[in-house]
């Protein structure tokens, strides 16, 4: 039941609660002051679950405050290049932006534990981490000084491991590899020999159709497909672990977050939580049919070897340590993140990992 269907049906009981809802109104009305934003998207509109967060974000936004605060979204490039956005944000270009805040490690590594870094939490782990451990305060600690605060809003899950023109099978079949990996995972991948690239989503096809690039990771069958990765690139690797659960962020000029009403910070807020859990299940809902559309259409799908994933994980425990010793906002969050992380698949082994393992062998049965 929404706000004024309730109080005209509260209003019918009697005289006394009629005149109390007239009175009501204007003060409803003062409550809800008319508020106009911009929020600039690191994506672009083709991409209907990734851009979409920031649509279904405003329209919570809007129909929980009877149309008065209006928040206008925009894809990336429409006011700033998509891996700007925080920048913009920051400076009140716009008053916020959806994006994913490891795009901006380069500034600061401690940026990329809001998302997603190699070998941590998947989604669920990382919503109860960003949720009930302690994530999101510790994440504004940090945003705060950049002059932002930030909320969840949205997650892939588990990314694939991305496309390559030739297989990879060894670590030395990495070295010289121009990729486009986003974040703080290139530097990970650099330790391995790879040529990390970062680039905004609408600008990798280009890339990899000239030659500038020779693999890319972006994040699964369904987004991919769309992109049409898959004419360019033939081999499909598997699984992302530079990002097991990314969360994206609904950012807020921190000025402008300010000046909110406080119940308006609350549906901010809530806001992002619906983004997050729609976002999640809708890419639930479309990859499988697009991986079994891109395995019909000739796509090889290849897990990465032992030999690839145990490097890889030793290069990324070495670059947490190196980092942890000279910057302790990095060291403070991490050593939160990954203390959960290790409690969390602790649990996970036991009833979820038995679970889906008995369901996987089981469908393979058919």
């Amino acid at each position: 039941m929404d706000r004024r269907s309730f109080i005209r049906k509260a209003g019918s009981t009697s005289v006394a609660a009629a005149a109390a809802t007239t009175l009501a109104a204007p003060a409803i009305a003062q409550s809800n002051p008319k508020v106009t934003w911009r929020l600039t998207s690191s994506f672009p509109k083709s991409l209907d679950t990734i851009f979409g967060g920031a649509e279904v974000f405003s329209k919570m936004v809007s129909e929980a405050t009877d149309g008065n605060f209006s928040i206008q979204v925009f894809a990336a490039g429409e006011l700033v290049p998509g891996l700007q956005a925080a920048d913009a944000t920051t400076a009140g270009t716009v008053e916020a932006c959806h994006t994913v805040s490891y795009y901006y490690w380069g500034k600061d590594p401690t940026w990329a534990l809001g998302a997603a870094v190699p070998f941590a939490l998947n989604a669920r782990g990382q919503n109860a981490w960003q949720y009930h451990g302690g994530g999101i305060d510790l994440m504004n600690e940090f945003f705060a000084a950049q002059g932002l605060v930030g909320f969840p809003g949205g997650n892939t899950g588990v990314q694939m491991g991305g496309w390559y023109r030739k297989e990879i099978n060894t670590v030395d079949d990495l070295k010289g590899l121009k990729y486009r990996i986003g974040g703080f995972a290139g530097k990970v991948m650099e330790k391995l020999g790879v040529v990390p690239q970062q680039l905004a989503g609408g600008d990798i096809y280009p890339a990899l159709e000239k030659g500038t690039i020779d693999a890319a990771e972006w994040v699964g069958p369904y987004d991919d497909e769309k992109l049409g990765f898959n004419k360019i690139a033939p081999h499909y690797y598997y699984p992302g672990w530079w990002e097991g659960g990314p969360m994206l962020l609904a950012y807020v000029n921190l000025d402008k977050w300010n000046t909110l009403p406080k119940h308006y910070q609350a549906i901010v807020a809530q806001a992002g939580a619906y983004a997050n859990n729609w976002m999640m299940a809708k890419y639930d809902q479309v990859n499988p049919t697009a991986l079994k559309k891109l395995l019909a259409g000739g796509t090889k799908l290849h897990a990465f070897s032992p030999e690839i994933m145990q490097a890889s994980f030793k290069a990324a425990m070495e670059l947490y340590s190196e980092i942890s010793a000279t910057n302790p906002n990095f060291k403070k969050v991490y050593a939160s993140m990954s203390e959960f992380a290790n409690d969390s698949y602790q649990w996970w082994q036991v009833a979820e990992l038995g679970y889906d393992s008995f369901m996987v062998r089981n469908r393979l049965a058919g």
